[in-house]
């Protein structure tokens, strides 16, 4: 088949019918929190032909950045230079995939690449988890793509991001304007198997990332629209901020509003990890 404008998300069925297209690529993104060099070895083990890994640690954050959290953004022209040693292009169609649903971190790649500019990139529904249910093919031959240019971007589009600043603006408007995507043990502060103070910002609305799946894969779209609409209490998604633990999971929560028709909102990159690194930031407990 030939390729469409996949985007937010593609079936393993159209990926595999399109395999061998030259202006596909493949962005493995597989990644594992506490163990930066197991998504990586995975890739190195086997990957769908073609891919090559584009790794959370080294390629879609920025661990030189103070007090942005766990997964600092990149720098935009680091992330633009390494887009084109990807041999990806205005012209291609990219798609990323990661083991499974899509949070750990393909969402965040997929993020990222639209950040810059680039509009043809979907996300693998599913991942390689429905890949291999399917039967469809792997390898763990290396792939060569032909580098190119940077990707011709001025950086990362600023519109789409929010930082601790505009959060803190904010503190105090009425529920809508932010979404929590953690787990809800975490958001209550309960548990907090990972940052060093547990809860979340005052006024943030809970939604778990893991509420937008079913079987791994992404719920229909007019499901979600159903259940993420009321959520933000009348606002245009454009006036809505996402956030996570890190901002990773927050572009898993971006990607099942895009695919529900609800577009544009931003992603606290620094998320609960970012808020917490000032102590002076206030934190709230229990539900919302």
């Amino acid at each position: 088949m030939s390729i469409g404008s996949w985007t937010p998300l593609v079936s393993v069925e159209d990926l595999a019918a399109a395999l061998g297209e030259p202006a596909l690529r493949l962005l493995d993104a597989r990644a594992v929190l506490g163990d930066p060099s197991a998504g990586r070895a995975a890739h190195a083990a086997s990957h769908l032909p073609g891919a090559v890994h584009a790794d959370l640690d080294r390629d879609l954050s920025d661990h030189a950045a103070r007090g942005q959290g766990r997964h600092p953004l990149p720098d935009a022209a680091a992330f633009a230079h390494r887009v084109g040693e990807w041999g990806i292009g205005p012209a291609h169609q990219v798609v990323v995939y990661d083991a499974g649903d899509g949070s750990m971190a393909a969402a965040r790649a997929w993020w990222l690449l639209k950040l810059l500019g680039h509009q043809r990139v979907a996300v693998l529904d599913g991942g390689l988890a429905a890949w291999r249910t399917a039967g469809l093919p792997e390898t763990a031959e290396a792939a060569s793509p032909v580098p190119l240019p940077a990707w011709p971007s001025s950086g990362f589009d600023r519109s789409r991001i929010a930082d601790a600043a505009d959060v803190a603006a904010r503190l105090g408007q009425a529920p809508g304007w932010l979404l929590d995507a953690r787990g809800a043990e975490r958001y209550r502060g309960e548990v907090e198997p990972i940052d060093p103070v547990a809860g979340h910002v005052p006024g943030a609305l809970n939604r778990p990332f893991a509420l937008n799946l079913r079987e791994g894969r992404f719920r229909p779209a007019e499901e979600l629209r159903g259940e993420l609409q009321p959520l933000l209490h009348g606002r245009v998604p454009q006036d809505t901020v996402l956030m996570c633990g890190s901002g990773v999971t927050a572009c898993h929560l971006l990607l099942a509003m895009e695919h529900a028709g609800l577009p544009g909102a931003k992603v606290y990159a620094g998320s609960w990890s970012g808020w917490i690194s000032d102590p002076s930031r206030p934190v709230a407990t229990g539900a919302a």
